[in-house]
């Protein structure tokens, strides 16, 4: 058995904030529906490259990119920038649901998520579950209450230079649950 591909930290990284970069930029020039039109593009261009570097499609960007088309689509072709400002909440609120599904369940989605990269204890993986189920939720009205009562340009600031470092900083605030529940993993076993 061979280890699947894996992207560069780093390529990673752009793949994921890129489009959203490119949003930024697209809509602080030429408006929200250009914007838009861009975002999808780079999403879908995104999860074409990592699908090529690793011939596999990673869960969370492909739901988001589903649900970018979709609610872009709306935004474009119904001419009304509402769609595009409710996917965030939308996904913050799938994610949440997701995982909090997923707790009730026993089933760590986060292992899957975070494709083995952390190696934790059972009880490591529920806390965390409820940790980043809590944020996604918190994230979900945050928007709402975002879009609903500021101007786009805000809006999308927020998007950029909130949002995403939030979630870094959340992330990040992580680590001594992973610290504190990390396990050995376990060694993978030789062909002989």
């Amino acid at each position: 058995m061979t280890d699947k591909p894996k992207l560069n930290p780093f390529l990673k990284l752009g793949l994921d904030i890129g489009p959203l970069l490119l949003f930024f930029v697209a809509n602080s020039r030429l408006g929200i529906f250009a914007g838009t039109a861009v975002f999808m593009v780079a999403v879908v261009a995104a999860l074409g490259v990592s699908y090529a570097m690793t011939r596999r499609w990673p869960v969370m960007p492909v739901v988001s990119a589903v649900i970018v088309l979709v609610f872009g689509g709306l935004t474009l072709v119904l001419h009304d920038e509402t769609f595009i400002k409710v996917k965030p909440t939308i996904i913050y609120a799938l994610f949440g649901g997701a995982l909090l599904g997923g707790y009730l369940f026993d089933k760590p989605l986060l292992e899957i998520v975070f494709d083995s990269v952390f190696h934790i204890t059972d009880e490591g993986w529920r806390k965390l579950t409820l940790r980043w189920a809590a944020f996604f939720f918190l994230l979900a009205v945050l928007n709402e209450v975002i879009w609903r009562t500021q101007t786009t340009d805000f809006w999308v600031s927020a998007k950029v230079f909130g949002f995403l470092p939030l979630t870094f900083l959340f992330g990040a605030l992580q680590v001594p649950l992973l610290m504190k529940y990390a396990v050995e993993p376990e060694p993978a076993e030789e062909n002989s």
